[in-house]
């Protein structure tokens, strides 16, 4: 007499091809894209050095990694280094935060609503495609040169990739899940929640990968325009007092906070890809 099926995989008598034991991989194999991409930097770092070393360029126009990392040193011990990073922080999470929010809620309600879109994409294809950076002298003047000013530019320019992202996610929804929600008497709330959302949220955070690295754009740019504190504001004065290190040191800042964010939104937007609907 056989063996149900079920009886012999829990008696372990039979195995599922996925159940089989993979080959164990190195541990190269396993950090492979980490270690290449830290000995290449690893190995331009040297260079940089090598070439700083040597001096065949002048201060005024370059500088060294180690002239960058002993400013650091000096400003985050002594400097406004510490104060700087937390405003620029702070900027940051509260616009970013705002935009995505709001990215997502607006997106909805527009990807949704078919008249609500006639309406509104006009406006937002207008506004998508005037650059931000004609907008900060408006916002200054609206928002003087205190801290919410910074906030609003760093909002404008990570609001429209979620924005956008969300909107591609709700129409990409699978009819037929919608039309088996309906035939199950499902309310708007109940189709929002178990079909739209959760097949929205890999384009809401391809949208937020997108917004991150614009937010920090947008970071600089208001520093830079209106500030008297923040890393924005640092580069500038770097650049205008001709302290070549304490500009790369802001630039390291930025490009450091950017990859770490970057990954941390890559790695979610992976985890959640199975959730995409399929074509």
């Amino acid at each position: 007499m056989a063996i149900p099926r079920e009886q012999a995989l829990r008696e372990g008598t039979i195995k599922e091809p996925e159940l089989l034991e993979r080959p164990r991989r190195s541990f190269y194999q396993k950090h492979e894209r980490l270690i290449v991409g830290g000995a290449a930097v690893v190995v331009a770092i040297a260079a940089w050095q090598a070439f700083w070393a040597s001096g065949k360029i002048s201060p005024l126009f370059f500088t060294g990694p180690s002239a960058v990392v002993k400013r650091f040193g000096e400003e985050w011990t002594g400097g406004r280094l510490k104060s700087d990073m937390a405003y620029s922080g702070a900027n940051f999470a509260i616009g970013v935060g705002l935009a995505i929010g709001a990215g997502v809620v607006f997106g909805v309600i527009i990807g949704w609503y078919r008249r609500v879109s006639m309406v509104c994409d006009p406006f937002l294809s207008a506004l998508y495609a005037t650059p931000r950076v004609a907008l900060v002298p408006l916002v200054l003047i609206w928002f003087g040169i205190g801290m919410w000013s910074k906030v609003f530019i760093v909002f404008i320019n990570a609001f429209f990739p979620v924005l956008i992202n969300t909107i591609g996610g709700v129409r990409a929804i699978d009819a037929d899940l919608l039309r088996a929600a309906r035939a199950f008497c499902a309310s708007d709330w109940q189709i929002f929640t178990t079909v739209v959302i959760p097949g929205s949220v890999p384009f809401i955070l391809t949208g937020v990968r997108q917004a991150v690295a614009l937010g920090l754009i947008g970071v600089v740019v208001g520093e830079m325009f209106g500030g008297s504190q923040g890393i924005g504001y640092m580069v500038n004065y770097g650049g205008q007092t001709f302290q070549t290190d304490t500009v790369f040191l802001g630039v390291a800042i930025i490009a450091f906070a950017g990859i770490v964010l970057t990954s941390v939104a890559e790695q979610l937007e992976k985890r959640f890809s199975r959730w995409r609907p399929e074509r």
